[in-house]
């Protein structure tokens, strides 16, 4: 998401799914990295949801020389490999499931998940990393539990006595994928059994509900929404406001990211804004139809309604522009079909596939805002892209890229941690470096020179210089003051201290913590590319040397070592291994030291205290 939502003014608890928040005698940001609360439907039900807390080890941060060496690895797979890594921790060989893999250059990251009598645990994932057959990184968070505090593997309530009044408090309709059954963690030591059930309303709702298979309680609910010739906006430029230009034939034809091109379907070509990677579509137009756009040349005129029939043109247009580019820049930088992706076809390079990204554009579900739908590898993405009324005429979110990458982002960061599953972002912390990854993508993608420039995000749809952040990216301390400390001003009752100009409601929680990681990054890029230079060939030429190719080449590789639900230190030291795993460590000292500016130093911990120390090798 982009803009804060309204915050609940009320908590109705319908029947069994009662959740009581009970007041604790520690900080309340002690739960940003184990815990994400979630408002669910016009009812305001509100759930906290429990994550058990992730371990990220790699030698440079602990001090190891290196992990066991794998001997066996040439002649065993990946799976059988990772496996007994994990085991080697003390874990039984029965206790641990292979989910999925990706690979990463000569880096190879395995998933896997804690099974408790043939059961899946749903928050208890691992991922180890392999170069050869050397293990560099491994992360868990698999939970201990005493036996009689683990409920029988056997429900005594069926999914489907429960889904019609789940359907009804969580106000959405059963999507038909398939029910699961698995084991959850709980904040109190016990491990539940539950019915994972896919909830979505025609709006903006989509939710894995867990529900206890014994019991019939709501316990706890993944949220998958993150809040021929074109005339369009190039996608370096912020926004219509930047001037459009007529693009010839982008399509990616015969590339490996794209092998048919944009517009088609199996063997079919289409004359419409649909292919294999993205459908874009008015509002509530059926999912599987768009009205034609012959040339993709309707031009937008920027003072008439967005509703004019040439300006809907344009504008679904331009975001199907937008999410290819996006995608085949991706893609090259290792957003792949293994790696999970969505794409309709996936040509018989691994993944899963019918996921393409279904594109709204002018969604009738909100105002003032967009958000992205992440559900697991082999479900279409959702993005829903709405019109703001803070100008006259209204402006139309898909005319601003900023706002377009943004929401697209987080397709590409939910998919890429955790391997897959969409899971993997739902603590508060989390989700604020979701949203944080999201912003340094636009302002990466906005920075055309080697000059690194202060960053705003939104100012075109808010028609506002301040744009949607508190304040812009900028590496001047003065411009923008926010450090890892600034965690600890956010808790999980009453946000941000600074309430948003725009809405006026204080819901920004997962923005605020957003901006100091994306700030964070912004320091990141311009530190790489003040040492490495700058490539103008940054979407297409993935190969250089220039410091803005290499901080892409980490963000992605960062998110796949990383684990679920990290940490701002986790996701550090993640960025810091990638470097390991790809560079051989040679920008190592360069980003601690820009890391340590902001706070974030080798010492710093969950406490939020900044730290500014970095090793004394650098």
């Amino acid at each position: 998401m982009v803009s804060p939502v309204k915050p609940p003014l009320s908590s109705a608890f319908l029947f069994f799914f009662v959740s009581l928040v009970v007041a604790a005698p520690w900080p309340q940001f002690s739960r940003h990295v184990t815990h994400g609360t979630r408002f669910i439907g016009s009812n305001s039900l509100k759930l906290d949801s429990y994550h058990p807390k992730s371990t990220f080890v790699s030698p440079r941060r602990h001090n190891l020389n290196s992990f066991n060496v794998t001997s066996d690895c040439a002649t065993h797979s990946l799976e059988t490999s990772a496996i007994s890594f994990i085991t080697s921790l003390g874990y039984y060989t029965k206790d641990v499931l292979y989910h999925s893999s990706v690979t990463r250059g000569f880096t190879k990251v395995a998933y896997l998940k804690q099974n408790i009598n043939g059961v899946p645990v749903a928050n208890a994932v691992a991922s180890v990393a392999f170069h050869g057959c050397q293990v560099v990184s491994y992360s868990f968070s698999f939970v201990k539990a005493q036996r009689s505090r683990i409920a029988a593997a056997k429900p005594t309530v069926t999914w489907q006595s429960v889904l019609p009044q789940l359907e009804e408090t969580m106000q959405g309709k059963y999507n038909g994928i398939n029910v699961t059954l698995e084991y959850l963690a709980q904040d109190d030591g016990s491990i539940a059994l539950t019915h994972v059930i896919q909830i979505q309303n025609e709006t903006r709702g989509w939710y894995e509900a867990f529900v206890d298979a014994h019991s019939g309680r709501l316990l706890a609910v993944t949220d998958f929404v993150a809040n021929a010739s074109y005339n369009v906006i190039p996608i370096t430029k912020k926004s219509i406001a930047d001037g459009v230009q007529v693009v010839i034939s982008p399509h990616g034809i015969g590339t490996p990211s794209s092998p048919s091109g944009w517009h088609t379907i199996g063997q079919g070509n289409t004359t419409t804004t649909s292919g294999n990677n993205v459908l874009s579509f008015r509002g509530q137009e059926a999912l599987n139809q768009s009205t034609p756009v012959l040339n993709f040349n309707a031009r937008y005129d920027p003072t008439l309604d967005p509703t004019v029939a040439s300006n809907v043109d344009a504008a679904r247009t331009n975001a199907f522009f937008i999410a290819n580019v996006m995608h085949d820049f991706a893609y090259r930088y290792g957003f792949t079909e293994d790696a999970f992706n969505f794409q309709l076809d996936n040509f018989g390079k691994g993944g899963l596939e019918h996921d393409r990204i279904l594109m709204s554009v002018q969604d009738v579900s909100g105002l003032n805002n967009a958000n992205f739908a992440t559900p697991p590898d082999g479900q279409p993405g959702i993005c829903r892209m709405f019109i703001w009324d803070f100008a006259t005429p209204a402006r139309d979110g898909a005319m601003a890229n900023d706002i377009l990458v943004h929401e697209l982002t987080h397709g590409i960061t939910n998919r890429l941690t955790g391997g897959g599953t969409g899971r993997c972002l739902q603590t508060l912390e989390a989700g604020g470096l979701g949203e944080g990854w999201s912003d340094a993508m636009a302002d990466w993608i906005s920075q055309t020179s080697s000059l690194t420039t202060d960053f705003v995000l939104g100012e075109y749809v808010t028609d506002s210089p301040g744009g949607l952040r508190t304040y812009p990216y900028s590496v001047n301390p003065t411009t923008n003051p926010l450090t890892y400390q600034s965690l600890r001003t956010l808790n999980e009752i009453h946000g941000w201290p600074i309430v948003s100009r725009h809405t006026g409601y204080a819901d920004v929680l997962t923005e605020a913590i957003g901006e100091v990681w994306a700030n964070m990054l912004h320091t990141v890029y311009a530190v790489l590319v003040e040492e490495h230079g700058f490539s103008t060939r940054k979407l297409t030429d993935v190969d250089g040397s220039e410091g803005n190719i290499v901080f892409m080449h980490l963000f992605i590789d960062a998110l796949s070592l990383q684990p679920c639900n990290p940490s701002f230190v986790q996701a550090r030291d993640a960025w810091i291994q990638a470097d390991e795993n790809r560079y051989n460590g040679t920008n190592r000292c360069s980003l601690l030291k820009a890391f340590a500016s902001r706070g974030l130093g080798m010492n710093a911990d969950d406490d939020y205290i900044d730290d500014i120390t970095f090793p004394a090798d650098c």
